[in-house]
């Protein structure tokens, strides 16, 4: 048996696999206006605090000091398809998305060091997801029961629907300090502190040939909650090829998290019924060590244009303390390829207004993986599925903003658009992590797997002031 067969036989609930690429090992936050619109391509640029979401090298590129506040507004909508039906749902949110800034010391002296700037970045972002997947009464599975009268009979439990729902806020704290020396080389280092709030849920609904009853299950071990905290540092440096050309480049460390998980276990008591236990747990995380290279082109005061390429160097990792760890660790080992991530952004000048624009295209972190999952006509076989809970990202940013003596204001829109394959309802009886309701559990061989498409249409507004 293949270590993902493996992985599936025991059947880990799947939002924990998504949630550690998704949140823990995310890499995504929102910045300001500015940087949004480039689609956070500014790697070789710098100059303001967003330097420290991608090369903290850029915060010695400034030379005056400055503060801004975005506000982020959130659209994201999940149409989930199985079997020719689809259903979709949005959320919509609202908050401060960023918060940074940063003050600039000019040194007074013969020295080449011209400037030591010290930047500090706050982001904040709702990770509220909501993929609910239509049923599909071909999709049915036998269960052992004893009736009223105490005799053992057979009941077909048909698939009606099943919800992944998903709670929460993540957030990144930054401070960095950034040297630049004789205007040509600019050095850098920042301290992250991450912070997230998960609340998960997994669900299924089955309706029962003998009574006609339909009832919902949840999966074994959820809802869970997790609140978790990490850190990471990064390192960058930024040289002048010549006045027009730039080169970036900047580390990050793994982020390591401390993760505090409170979640249901379902059981048969003493009476015969199903009863469960809410019990807690800590878990150590480290996310992948992450690479980025920056070039930028700014041949006059009035453009600029910037590239940057991203590289998860590492694997996702959990440390040991049981079977769960070691089998999560297991399938990332042998199924995690690494995430990488391409951006371009632009900006032209005119006057006092500004114009921006960026594209961002980040590619799946997992091979493909072959699991048994159900047909449509509810036929059980291996599949092969190379956008498993995570897809390929398209991200497109449009910005424009107005500068003022020392006043700027900026907007952006940024679009961003996934698909993936979406496994769910396995569950083994041996390890007891099917779905439960208060009556009986639900065991399934195979999963079931919708086709979900994310689009998130986000917009922000920025207001600083430069002094």
């Amino acid at each position: 048996m293949s270590v993902a067969a493996v992985f599936f036989a025991s059947a880990q609930n799947m939002s924990t696999v998504k949630n550690s690429v998704d949140i823990y090992s995310n890499t995504n936050f929102f910045g300001s206006a500015k940087y949004n619109g480039m689609a956070g391509s500014t790697g070789a640029l710098g100059g303001d605090g967003n330097s420290l979401l991608n090369n903290p090298a850029g915060l010695g590129v400034a030379i005056s000091s400055d503060f801004s506040g975005t506000l982020a507004v959130e659209s994201n909508k999940n149409v989930s398809s199985l079997n020719g039906s689809s259903i979709d749902y949005k959320i919509n949110t609202g908050e401060i998305g960023n918060i940074n800034g940063v003050a600039a010391f000019q040194l007074m002296t013969e020295s080449p060091w011209k400037f030591v700037n010290i930047g500090i970045s706050y982001s904040n972002q709702t990770i509220e997801d909501y993929v609910e997947t239509p049923g599909n009464s071909s999709i049915v599975i036998q269960k052992a029961l004893v009736d009223a009268g105490g005799n053992d009979v057979t009941g077909n439990l048909s698939y009606l629907g099943h919800a992944y729902n998903r709670y929460g806020n993540q957030s990144k704290m930054s401070i960095g300090v950034g040297a630049n020396y004789a205007n040509s080389l600019y050095l850098g280092a920042g301290l992250n502190f991450h912070y997230a709030q998960i609340e998960q849920y997994d669900s299924a609904q089955f309706g029962l040939d003998l009574d006609n009853s339909v009832n919902t299950y949840d999966k074994q071990y959820t809802p869970f909650t997790e609140e978790s905290a990490g850190f990471s540092a990064t390192f960058g440096v930024i040289g002048k090829v010549n006045n027009q050309f730039r080169l970036g480049a900047s580390v990050e460390t793994p982020t390591w998290w401390t993760i505090q998980r409170l979640y249901n276990e379902n059981y048969v008591d003493n009476s015969g019924y199903i009863s469960f236990e809410t019990l807690e747990e800590s878990r150590n995380f480290s996310s992948p060590l992450k690479a980025n290279l920056s070039a930028s082109f700014v041949p006059n005061k009035n453009f600029s244009l910037n590239v940057d390429y991203s590289l998860g160097l590492t694997k996702p990792r959990y440390r040991v303390q049981g079977a769960a760890e070691s089998e999560l660790n297991d399938f990332f080992n042998d199924n995690y390829k690494s995430l990488s991530e391409v951006k371009f952004g632009a900006e032209y000048r005119l006057k006092a207004l500004r114009l921006r624009g960026g594209y961002a295209f980040a590619t799946n972190p997992f091979d493909a993986v072959s699991i048994s999952s159900y047909s449509n006509t509810g036929v059980e076989g291996n599949t092969s599925y190379d956008q498993l809970f995570i897809g390929k990202r398209n991200t497109l940013g449009l910005g424009i903003g107005y500068a003022f003596t020392s006043l700027f204001i900026d907007a952006a829109f940024q679009n961003t658009v996934s698909e993936y394959s979406n496994p769910f309802l396995r569950g083994s009886e041996e390890f007891g992590t099917g779905y439960y309701s208060a009556d009986f559990d639900v065991n399934s061989n195979s999963s079931v797997v919708s086709q979900v498409k994310n689009t998130r249409n986000n917009f922000f507004l920025t207001v600083g002031w430069k002094f």
